[in-house]
């Protein structure tokens, strides 16, 4: 039976200058849609999982054509709630070579931030689950955001459903009065498997870490201690040599060592935007098919770097083409 995989949280229009355009250089801007959540889902139902994603849209053409876009790429959107407030935004300046992307959020009001913890039946969402995802942005974003990410954990749970969370957050969330050392320890103690780097545990639990290589397995470890609920904890490496070429390697910590994978070399970045949430898919799908962590992660950080190679949010790449990535072949040649 196919494996069905609930992701919750915020989706934002994203608006772009054509190609590598700067602001200052375009008269059209690019339309699409995605959030960090939103992307795990639509990278696994290309996959072929069975994904569903829960968000809430203002209640206009505009909160539709986001439905639409979500069940365009095969999500179950029958959970999505319509509200007031305004589609969440951010602004895209893709760089190139040694020029860096640039940034420009515009939620604040949005109609996601302004749910409560009454917005979601979660019993009638996760009935049939296997698992659940969500990522430290949703809580960062209101105080009903967070109220409805903890209720969904805590069903997940009494419900048996596996929890994963990333729980990187953003600089510029968590202005609701609430920091995130006040609410993310609760929902982490909930999650089975938890992407975080050394930085996000030590920022979150106040953990001393040493200096040098290992920052990721003494955070790990002790991020484990605390929670013993948390099977794996999983990171990646990223070397930058220009915005355009970085290297990926995936790393987890497992309880007893730490595992990391051969880099991949990423020469020609066509979207930098998505490349995390790409490996939580990459994650997700390698934990509910392989019995090995190790295939699990190389399996993730394919996927990664393969989202490097396509426009927008979401990793639009099948099984085959990660797999193949996974075995060595690096030629992109075409498939006849």
């Amino acid at each position: 039976m196919t494996k069905k995989v609930v992701t919750f949280g915020e989706v934002m229009m994203r608006l772009s200058p054509p190609a590598y355009a700067k602001f200052s250089q375009a008269t059209s801007l690019e339309l699409a849609f995605g959030g960090g959540e939103a992307n795990v889902a639509i990278s696994l139902a290309y996959m072929g999982l069975n994904a569903a994603h829960v968000t809430c849209f203002p209640d206009n053409l505009i909160g539709r054509s986001a439905t639409q876009f979500l069940r365009h790429h095969w999500l179950d959107t029958s959970s999505v709630a319509y509200g007031e407030g305004i589609m969440g935004k951010y602004f895209l300046e893709k760089g190139a070579v040694h020029r860096p992307s640039e940034v420009v959020y515009e939620r604040e009001d949005s109609a996601f931030a302004l749910i409560d913890e009454n917005t979601f039946d979660w019993g009638h969402i996760l009935h049939d689950a296997d698992w659940l995802h969500w990522t430290g942005i949703t809580p960062g974003i209101s105080a009903g955001a967070a109220a409805s990410c903890r209720l969904a954990i805590s069903k997940a749970n009494e419900l048996g459903i596996k929890v994963s969370a990333d729980i990187h957050s953003r600089k510029s969330l968590w202005s609701y009065g609430k920091s995130k050392k006040e609410i993310m320890p609760e929902l982490i103690a909930g999650c089975d498997y938890v992407i975080a780097g050394s930085k996000d545990i030590s920022e979150i639990f106040d953990i001393a870490l040493p200096t040098g290589s290992g920052r990721f397995k003494s955070a790990a470890r002790q991020l484990m201690q605390l929670y013993p609920r948390i099977e794996t904890v999983f990171d990646k490496n990223r070397a930058a040599v220009s915005a355009s070429h970085n290297r990926i390697q995936g790393k987890m910590w497992n309880g007893e060592t730490v595992i990391k994978t051969p880099e991949l070399d990423v020469t020609h970045i066509v979207d930098r935007v998505g490349t995390g949430d790409a490996y939580a898919a990459g994650v997700i799908y390698g934990l509910l098919h392989y019995d090995e962590l190790r295939q699990a992660l190389k399996f993730a950080t394919a996927a990664c770097a393969l989202k490097h190679t396509v426009e927008g949010d979401a990793n639009m790449v099948s099984v085959s083409n990660v797999k193949a990535l996974m075995e060595g072949n690096t030629s992109g040649n075409i498939i006849r």
